[in-house]
């Protein structure tokens, strides 16, 4: 049960304009979203953050974008993002079913990685588990990526760290349709 309801349509005017922002063209408002509209202010202010996460601006590649989400989220038992990003994104950055199994229950040393995104993986898990890199992922991390990329790295991963502490603690209903942790048990 959620601790704070996602708000529900019809919206008033400005917090539908905020919504429409948040979502691609002719797509309703995701749950996280519509949480994070009870504080209108906060949702703005995210906005733009949010934003360029998500933008070609980004310096990562977009499947480099998602397999740092997609771990974050896992390695932080967020379901509720993880999902969504996986249902919204797997199959375009062509995560294999073995990849998305390995992001939600395995480790960065799964034979489905190349190394580059092995150390993904493993910044991931660093990060999580000490909020910071060990010098041999870093050494291999500058293999592949500029500072930029890694500026990037860093950031993004914490942002899907907040991103999870919110829609965790805020019990954010799960999107119908959207993949299970379960359900990559067996894949």
């Amino acid at each position: 049960m959620s601790r704070i309801a996602p708000l529900e349509a019809p919206f008033e005017p400005d917090v539908d304009e905020q919504l429409a922002m948040m979502m691609p063209l002719g797509v309703p408002p995701i749950a996280l979203f519509r949480t994070f509209a009870r504080n209108l202010p906060m949702a703005r202010a995210m906005g733009g953050w949010g934003s360029y996460e998500l933008s070609r601006g980004l310096s990562l590649s977009m499947r480099q974008r998602e397999i740092v989400i997609d771990r974050v989220t896992a390695r932080c038992g967020c379901e509720y993002e993880w999902g969504v990003h996986l249902a919204f994104f797997a199959e375009r950055v062509g995560l294999t079913p073995e990849q998305q199994r390995s992001l939600t229950h395995g480790s960065p040393d799964d034979d489905c990685w190349p190394a580059d995104e092995a150390e993904l993986v493993r910044a991931v898990d660093e990060l999580h588990d000490g909020a910071d890199v060990t010098d041999e992922t870093w050494a291999a991390l500058v293999e592949t990526l500029d500072e930029r990329q890694l500026l990037d790295l860093l950031l993004l991963a914490g942002w899907y760290h907040a991103i999870s502490y919110a829609a965790n603690a805020a019990r954010v209903p799960l999107e119908d349709g959207a993949p299970r942790f379960a359900d990559l048990l067996d894949a």
